[in-house]
């Protein structure tokens, strides 16, 4: 197991945490109480888990559930508490006040003194660095956990050949880490985190170390593998930067920011309905915080941004503007006429974004600070029309039919 934190995927400071095998090894057949045998997947609970730890000045305070069978993303902006989560969860650290069951297990209570070893937790974890151990082949790799947990070596033989197979790297088995392409190893290293059965996969940013060409074949392959009847639903926390990750993988995603949770629901519904910064623009979108009034939203500067809300709300609840960038029109001059939505801008940037351009708003002196991030697409003619560049200050306006206003997260 990389030790969750400590890696290239990591970003919050921390204390090294305890050292730890891939795949955090199955636990022996004799568990005591508190590592009681899994009770039977129709009736297995997943994940539940309640934390709070300091790290520095860095507090992270989350409750997440995962159901059996369930991928959940989390992601959030770097700092947000991603890796610490997964590495408390994986037993990697000592929270300060922590409850974590999983499938009717007793993993943390620090109010009781319980802590679970990493090696008899039945959690994989797995980070952007394969980690092969580089002095076994890619079979010896996948048969490790299952030797260390008891198996012998003619069933922990067959477990890596089955493993190999599902991640489409059987004729590999033979070669040495150092003989693999990067794509390769990172299949080899899910078939080793899957090879001790364990109750729950953590996968910290798994694709984020791979090229363009193999991480959308290595993605597939752990979309068909975790969904695999054989499986039986393989419980999945992934933790990633990447929306396309969430889309392909998740049935739900959680936010974070600051340690908390901001967000949380179905993975549809809160790439088109974000209710935090971060979620719209993961999802592409352009989010204005504020609170609920008549015909709109509120800033918290005082202007109204003008548009429909999604659901009832009352007079001043916490709510969020959002509209796509393709609705809104950029003008050198401020716009006459239908456009209920005007805002001035300074051009940060210039962003290829397929057939379009997207201009991002920065700062600007002259303009609210709700406008920074703002982001517009616009054709490549239009840009070249306006003749605009970096620096430029220019006008955003957005109709009020295009802005949708949700109940806030937070």
């Amino acid at each position: 197991m990389s030790a969750a934190g400590a890696g290239p995927g990591s970003r919050e400071g921390h204390r090294e945490p305890r050292r730890a095998v891939d795949g955090a090894l199955r636990a022996d057949t004799a568990d005591t109480a508190d590592t009681a045998d899994t009770a039977d997947t129709a009736d297995n609970p997943g994940l539940a888990a309640r934390v709070t730890t300091r790290r520095g000045g860095f507090t992270l305070d989350v409750a997440v559930e995962v159901a059996h069978g369930e991928v959940v993303a989390v992601l959030g902006p770097n700092g947000s508490g991603k890796s610490t989560l997964l590495g408390t969860l994986a037993g990697l650290f000592d929270p300060e006040s922590a409850t974590v069951t999983l499938a009717d297990r007793v993993l943390t209570d620090t109010d009781a003194g319980i802590t679970v070893p990493v090696h008899r937790r039945r959690v994989g974890l797995l980070s952007q660095q394969a980690l092969l151990f580089p002095h076994l082949t890619a079979h010896e790799n996948v048969a490790f956990g299952p030797r260390c947990a008891g198996q012998g070596r003619r069933a922990a033989g067959a477990v890596a050949d089955r493993w190999l197979a599902e991640m489409g790297v059987a004729e590999l088995a033979d070669r040495r880490p150092s003989e693999l392409s990067g794509g390769q190893a990172q299949r080899v290293a899910i078939a080793r985190a899957l090879a001790v059965e364990p109750d729950l996969l953590l996968l910290d940013e798994p694709f984020a170390a791979l090229d363009v060409d193999a991480a959308p074949a290595v993605r597939a392959v752990l979309r068909r593998v975790v969904r695999d009847s054989v499986v039986g639903g393989q419980t999945v926390l992934l933790v990633t930067h990447d929306v396309l990750d969430a889309v392909v993988l998740a049935d739900r995603l959680v936010v974070l920011a600051d340690g908390e949770v901001v967000e949380q629901g179905p993975t549809a519904e809160v790439l088109a309905r974000p209710r935090s910064g971060f979620a719209a623009r993961i999802a592409g979108l352009d989010l204005v915080t504020g609170t609920a009034c008549a015909g709109g939203l509120h800033t918290l500067d005082g202007t109204l941004v003008s548009g429909a809300a999604s659901e009832p709300l009352d007079h001043g609840d916490p709510a969020v503007a959002v509209f796509a960038p393709r609705s809104v029109a950029v003008h050198r001059e401020r716009p006459a006429g239908s456009p209920r939505n005007v805002v001035p801008v300074r051009l940060a940037a210039m962003e290829p974004q397929g057939e379009v351009v997207r201009l991002r708003a920065g700062a600007s002196g002259r303009g609210p600070a709700w406008g920074e991030g703002l982001a517009a697409d616009v054709t490549p003619a239009a840009v070249a029309e306006l003749g605009v560049e970096p620096g430029d200050e220019l006008w955003f306006a957005v109709k009020a039919t295009e802005v949708a206003v949700h109940p806030s997260g937070r």
